[in-house]
C-alpha cells in the first residue's frame, strides 16, 4: 500500500450546526456542535486512511495542549505524524465554524503567525510515493512539491484560494493540479470552471482538475478537457468536502487507475461527506463509496 504525504494546515475546529446563519448580534442555541482536528492537510490525510490508503502529515502545531490533542486525533485516524513540527511557545491553530441546515459557512480562522513560518529543509521522503500540499503553508508546500519532483514522484496542489502571488509560486511546482473553481478563475481571469481548467492546463503542462461543487469537476485528459458531474445529494454539510475530493483522487492516481474512475471515486466520496455533519468526520470509508458507486 503506497504512502501519501499531506503538507499543510491542521487546526482545532469547533463546528457549530444552527437552523440559520445569524444576521446580527445576540446567543444562537445550535442543533448540533462537535470539536474535531482538521484543517485541510490533516482533512486529507485523515480521510486517505478511511479511503484505503497510508498518509503521514507535516503541519505545524503549538506545543500546547491544542497541540497535543491535535496530533492525538490525527494519529488515532492512523496518520503517521511523527514529522509535526511543533513550534515552541506557539500557540496551535483554531477555527470557528457555523453552518445552517444547507451547509452553508462561516468560518473564523486563527493561526498564530510563527506557526506558518518556512521551514529550513525539506521533509523526509523515505517511503513516501506521493507527495499532496495545500496553500495554508506555503513555504513548507513549496519545500515538498520540489523534493517530490526531484524523487520522480506525484507533486499534488491542492489549489485553494490563497494569495495570487502564492498560487503563482506553488503552481509551476506541481505535477498535479487540483484547484477550487475560485482559485482557478482567480489565476486565469476565466468566467467558467470548464474554461479556467483549460487555460490553466496550458500554463501548466501539467495534470489540471477544477472543482466546481454540485456542477461537478472539469479535468484534462491529452489535448482535451473531459466532464464528470457531481452525484446528486441532499447536502447538510460541505465543510472538508474538498479534502475528501482530494484524498480520494490522491489514492486513485497511485492505484494507478483510469483518471475517469479516480475523479469518479473522489466525486463520491466527497457526495457522501456533505450529507454528513462534522466536516471531515463525515469522510466515507472504501467500501461505503464502491457501494455507492454501484448503486
Amino acid at each position: 500500500m503506497r504512502r501519501i504525504l499531506c503538507v499543510g494546515a491542521l487546526t482545532m475546529d469547533t463546528i457549530f450546526r444552527l437552523d440559520r446563519l445569524p444576521d446580527g448580534p445576540g446567543k444562537v442555541i445550535p442543533l448540533d456542535a462537535v470539536e474535531v482536528a482538521e484543517g485541510m492537510a490533516a482533512a486529507q490525510a485523515a480521510s486517505i486512511v478511511r479511503l484505503g490508503g497510508k498518509a503521514a502529515l507535516w503541519a505545524s502545531a503549538g506545543d500546547d495542549a491544542t497541540g497535543d490533542r491535535l496530533v492525538q486525533q490525527i494519529s488515532g485516524e492512523g496518520v503517521d505524524c511523527s514529522r509535526v513540527r511543533r513550534v515552541a511557545g506557539s500557540r496551535s491553530g483554531f477555527s470557528s465554524i457555523f453552518m445552517d441546515r444547507s451547509g452553508s459557512t462561516m468560518i473564523v480562522p486563527r493561526y498564530d503567525p510563527t506557526l506558518m513560518a518556512p521551514p529550513e529543509v525539506a521533509p523526509n521522503l523515505g517511503g513516501i510515493d506521493a507527495v499532496m500540499v495545500d496553500v495554508r503553508w506555503p513555504g513548507a508546500a513549496a519545500l515538498a512539491l520540489g523534493a517530490a519532483k526531484a524523487a520522480g514522484i506525484p507533486a499534488i496542489l491542492d489549489a485553494d484560494m490563497a494569495a495570487r502571488d502564492v498560487l503563482d509560486g506553488l503552481l509551476p511546482l506541481a505535477t498535479h493540479v487540483v484547484a477550487s473553481e475560485s482559485a482557478a478563475k482567480l489565476v486565469t481571469g476565466a468566467d467558467t470552471a470548464e474554461q479556467a481548467a483549460g487555460w490553466l492546463a496550458v500554463s501548466h503542462g501539467g495534470f489540471v482538475a477544477v472543482t466546481a461543487g454540485a456542477d461537478g469537476c472539469w479535468w484534462t485528459e491529452g489535448d482535451g478537457i473531459r466532464h464528470s458531474p457531481a452525484p446528486k445529494v441532499e447536502a447538510i454539510d460541505t465543510l472538508a468536502a474538498g479534502d475528501v475530493f482530494h484524498a480520494g483522487f490522491a489514492v486513485g492516481l497511485l492505484e494507478g487507475w483510469p483518471m475517469r474512475n479516480v475523479i469518479a471515486f473522489a466525486s463520491a466520496a466527497a457526495a457522501i461527506k456533505c450529507t454528513r455533519f462534522g466536516g471531515r468526520l463525515g469522510a466515507p470509508s472504501r467500501a461505503e463509496v464502491e457501494a455507492f458507486l454501484i448503486r
